[in-house]
């Protein structure tokens, strides 16, 4: 189980001029927060807004390369604990004497929680506030405009070919409740699991999203389309299969809004 909420070896808010972003979630969430100029590092996977692309790499957001880091003299390092092994940065970060701030909120309450964590201690709160309040106020825009009374579809969403998926836990599980849908996972009282094909085939889902982590490339819907057993599935049968990125949904920040209207539209 990996760690919820957030943890920091700051005493209070800072003013720092020189971040390093780890995952790009965060690198998102400063950038929104008007910080974008003062970040300089990122992690290998961050690509957005694209003045990131000419930044130094600082590794993965698993497995963070804490010389280079060192190497970048920052003021604080805003890291991540929203996948399984991330925390494992941390004591690394204390040993070479670096500030971070670590967020991993679950859900998408969660992910309200980490920019007003983020804007604490970087002293955005009012401008953190606003950030939040819009994103909600597109995300229930769009949620309104589905059609009460209508069957709600039941998903299978992937976080990777193996698969595993998202569950209860997930921000997912709530972004398909307000795109008139329901996780077929929703059972599963963890963030995401690995599944059998098997499993996932018995749960019969009527909609079947592959939104692959950790590639370059989207798949191509024909090669989701042809694993075996799968065409014994409503998805399959009925072709209502989507490829989305996971810029716009494995990533618990700004983005999440349009993830949502891309969802929206694949739901209709």
């Amino acid at each position: 189980m990996r760690l919820e909420g957030w943890r920091t070896n700051l005493r209070g808010p800072i003013d720092a001029r020189r971040i390093v972003a780890v995952a790009p979630s965060n690198t998102e969430i400063l950038h929104a927060l008007g910080l974008g100029r003062r970040i300089v590092g990122v992690d290998r996977w961050s690509d957005y807004p694209p003045r990131v692309n000419s930044l130094p790499r600082v590794g993965s957001d698993m497995r963070v390369d804490v010389e280079r880091v060192t190497a970048l003299q920052p003021d604080l390092v805003v890291a991540s604990l929203h996948v399984p092994g991330m925390e494992d940065n941390l004591p690394a970060f204390e040993r070479a004497g670096l500030a971070y701030l670590a967020v991993g909120g679950l859900g998408l309450e969660g992910v309200w929680e980490d920019m007003r964590v983020i804007g604490r201690f970087l002293r955005r709160e009012e401008r953190a506030a606003a950030l939040i309040a819009d994103i909600q106020q597109r995300m229930a825009r769009i949620a309104a405009r589905r059609h009460e009374g209508l069957e709600r579809p039941r998903v299978h969403w992937e976080w990777s070919a193996h698969p595993v998926v998202a569950a209860r836990r997930s921000w997912i599980t709530e972004m398909l409740t307000l795109a008139g849908a329901e996780n077929v996972y929703a059972d599963l009282d963890v963030e995401s699991v690995r599944v059998a094909p098997e499993e996932a085939i018995a749960r019969q889902p009527d909609v079947v999203v592959a939104c692959w982590c950790g590639i370059r490339k989207l798949p191509a819907v024909e090669r989701v389309l042809s694993r075996p057993g799968w065409q014994a599935t409503p998805a399959f049968r009925n072709r209502r299969v989507a490829v989305l990125s996971e810029a716009f949904f494995g990533r618990p920040g700004p983005r999440l809004a349009q993830g949502l209207e891309q969802l929206a539209a694949v739901l209709k």
